[in-house]
């Protein structure tokens, strides 16, 4: 058990597969000018915990606390927050990269991170969306200037970030294809997907013509593959930060746009996230949950690639 001053937090000390997270005890932090401390209910894991727990990333060397989502209860304010007190329910994204620090019992944030949490759900759902939700926010809004009526791809719509986008660009107004194995087409119809692709039995490039905006959540050649079902003036948006320069000069050839992006914490993003919620246009599909000390059997479980939906670490 923790006292006053401690709290648990699950942490490494080397970089490696799940085995390497272990639940340890260190202090509690104190929030600062404009930061809240807030009592973690719920915080889920994403594809950037597992690459930075094996790869260091933008961290560097442990040890560390990943995490980067959260939903609980403000306990503590530091000099000038005014937007919050203590006891208020709140959710966000921890500024990425260098906010971490989520998988524990307490996190201290930027006030401007969070927004009050949508009283229709519990933690472990608003937990479970503030990154992927961000994410899929800010590629489909500010990066392809989404509108009612164009047309989306979505790589594999099933995952975290792609079941988000599939649901905001239904609610924005688009047309949704998605990609996804043959046995989630199911799951794909029930948020929407307008028209399911089996990526493994049919090239999306023959399939699909004449796109508007492609969300890409993979990388790679598909990155670059994807270029060449948009229309004039498309776009290809990666939210995978690095890669090959063909995406780009083959982008100008096409005459069409290629954006690779990171998402970044955004109260005004966090606000239509939490109001989508509210309007029940939002949901997060919950593939497990565990409780903190089991961080290491979500990892294992993300490191298949092959869940549907969000991993969800449960704080008591």
């Amino acid at each position: 058990m923790s006292d006053v001053n401690t709290m648990r937090a699950i942490s490494q000390d080397d970089l490696g597969g799940p085995e390497v997270l272990k639940e340890v005890q260190v202090e509690r932090p104190t929030p600062g000018p404009n930061e809240v401390l807030v009592r973690v209910r719920a915080a889920g894991v994403n594809p950037t915990d597992w690459k930075h727990r094996a790869t260091g990333g933008f961290l560097g060397r442990p040890p560390f606390v990943l995490g980067w989502d959260v939903s609980g209860e403000v306990t503590e304010t530091g000099i000038g927050v005014a937007a919050f007190k203590p006891g208020d329910e709140v959710f966000g994204m921890l500024p990425y990269p260098v906010g971490h620090g989520s998988h524990a019992e307490y996190v201290t944030v930027r006030a401007r991170a969070l927004v009050p949490k949508p009283a229709s759900v519990d933690h472990a759902q608003a937990g479970a969306l503030p990154l992927v939700s961000l994410t899929a926010w800010q590629a489909l809004t500010e990066h392809a200037g989404l509108q009612p009526g164009q047309r989306v791809l979505v790589h594999a719509a099933a995952g975290g970030v792609g079941h988000v986008a599939v649901q905001i660009a239904k609610a924005l107004g688009a047309y949704v294809i998605g990609t996804a194995s043959a046995g989630k087409h199911d799951f794909l119809r029930e948020i929407g997907v307008d028209e399911a692709i089996d990526y493994r039995s049919t090239d999306f490039t023959e399939a699909v013509r004449d796109v508007d905006v492609v969300l890409d959540t993979l990388g790679g050649e598909t990155s670059v593959r994807s270029l060449a079902v948009l229309r004039p003036g498309g776009v290809v948006v990666s939210i995978l930060p690095v890669g090959s320069e063909d995406f780009h000069e083959e982008a100008e050839r096409l005459g069409v746009r290629a954006v690779r992006m990171l998402v970044d914490a955004d109260r005004s993003g966090m606000e239509a996230v939490a109001d989508l919620v509210e309007q029940g246009k939002l949901r997060a599909t919950i593939a497990g949950t565990f409780p903190l000390a089991d961080a290491a059997k979500a990892h294992e479980l993300g490191d298949t690639g092959r869940t549907t939906g969000k991993l969800v670490l449960l704080v008591d």
